[in-house]
C-alpha cells in the first residue's frame, strides 16, 4: 500500500493534544514535530495541525479521506455541543474552552473492550506498553516510513494464547481477563455486531457488563469510546468523582460520593450529552 495525504483547511474543535490526551485513546504517540503517529484499525496514520490545517498522511485501509472522517467524527457538528453544554454553568463553560479541541473517536470495538479491560488499576504508560507488546506478539506487521508498527490483534489472532503468554507480556491480574473475555467472543456468547446494531443502551451495558473484567466504569468507558458512540453515559473514575463533588455535591468526605449522586446530577444537568461533559470535564481537572 502507498501512502496517502489529505489536508482540512479551517477545521473546527480539533486539537491533536486534547483529543489523544484526554484518555479515551492508548495508541497515538507524539512525535518530535508536534503530530501524532498512531495506529487503527489496520490503518497507520500521521496527523499534523499547523495553524488551522490539518494533514493526514499514512497507510489506509480504503480511502483516506473516508477513513480521516469516520474516525475523527468530523461529520458531527461539535461547536453546536460546545455551545450548548457551555450554556449549562460557568464551571462547564470553563471546561470546555479548556478541553475545545477534543473530539470523540470512532474507535474499533473490540480493540475498546480489550484496552479498556487492560485499563483497569492501570496508568497510562503501563496501559500503551502493553498494547503495543500485544500488538507486536499477535498483530499484523504494517511497515510504513521506515518504521515497523502493529495492528491491534483480532479475536481470532488471539484464540491460541493462553493465560502463560498474556501474564508475559505484563498484563498482571487482567491476563485471565483477556483470555476469558476473547473465549466470550470466540464463543458468540457476546456479539459485538448485535450490539452495534441495538439502539438500547442499558441493554448494551448490561451484555458488556457479562465480559469478564468489565465493571460499571470500563462499560461506560466502552460505550462512549468506541463506535458504539453512546454520548449519554457518564463513565466515573476518581477524577471525574472528584470534579462532580467539588463543583456540584460539595461534600466534605469524597470518598462518601456515591456513584448514583453522580449520575443523578450528571443526567439532570447533561441529558444526552453527559459523556461529553464528562471528557471536558475530566480533562480539564486532570491538565488544568
Amino acid at each position: 500500500m502507498k501512502e496517502q495525504i489529505y489536508e482540512i483547511e479551517n477545521l473546527d474543535s480539533f486539537e491533536l493534544k486534547d483529543i489523544f490526551d484526554c484518555g479515551q485513546c492508548f495508541r497515538w504517540n507524539e512525535q518530535e514535530d508536534g503530530s501524532y503517529t498512531g495506529v487503527f484499525k489496520g490503518n497507520v496514520l500521521n496527523v499534523k495541525k499547523e495553524g488551522n490545517k490539518a494533514t493526514f498522511k499514512g497507510i489506509c485501509n480504503g480511502d483516506i479521506k473516508e477513513v480521516v472522517e469516520d474516525y475523527f467524527d468530523l461529520n458531527r457538528d461539535y461547536e453546536k455541543i460546545k455551545e450548548t453544554l457551555s450554556k449549562i454553568d460557568d464551571n462547564m463553560k470553563k471546561s470546555v474552552e479548556y478541553g475545545k479541541g477534543i473530539r470523540i473517536l470512532n474507535q474499533d470495538l473490540w480493540e475498546t473492550v480489550i484496552s479498556f479491560i487492560i485499563s483497569a488499576n492501570n496508568n497510562i504508560p503501563r496501559i500503551k506498553g502493553i498494547i503495543e507488546r500485544l500488538s507486536k506478539n499477535y498483530g499484523k506487521e504494517i511497515e510504513y516510513n521506515g518504521e515497523k508498527y502493529y495492528t491491534f490483534p483480532t479475536a481470532e489472532e488471539l484464540k491460541d494464547v493462553s493465560v502463560q503468554k498474556y501474564r508475559e507480556l505484563g498484563l498482571g491480574f487482567r491476563d485471565i481477563r483477556l483470555y476469558e473475555t476473547t473465549k466470550m467472543i470466540l464463543n458468540g456468547e457476546v456479539d459485538l455486531d448485535e450490539l452495534r446494531n441495538n439502539p438500547n443502551t442499558m441493554e448494551v451495558r448490561d451484555k458488556l457488563l457479562t465480559l469478564s473484567g468489565v465493571g460499571p466504569k470500563v462499560a461506560d468507558c466502552i460505550l462512549l469510546f468506541s463506535d458504539l458512540k453512546r454520548f449519554e453515559v457518564f463513565p466515573i473514575d476518581v477524577w471525574v468523582r472528584r470534579v462532580m463533588n467539588d463543583l456540584y455535591i460539595k461534600n466534605k468526605d469524597e470518598t462518601k460520593v456515591n456513584k448514583k449522586q453522580i449520575e443523578k446530577i450528571a443526567k439532570e444537568k447533561f441529558g444526552d450529552l453527559a459523556g461529553l461533559a464528562q471528557q471536558y470535564l475530566f480533562y480539564w481537572r486532570r491538565e488544568a
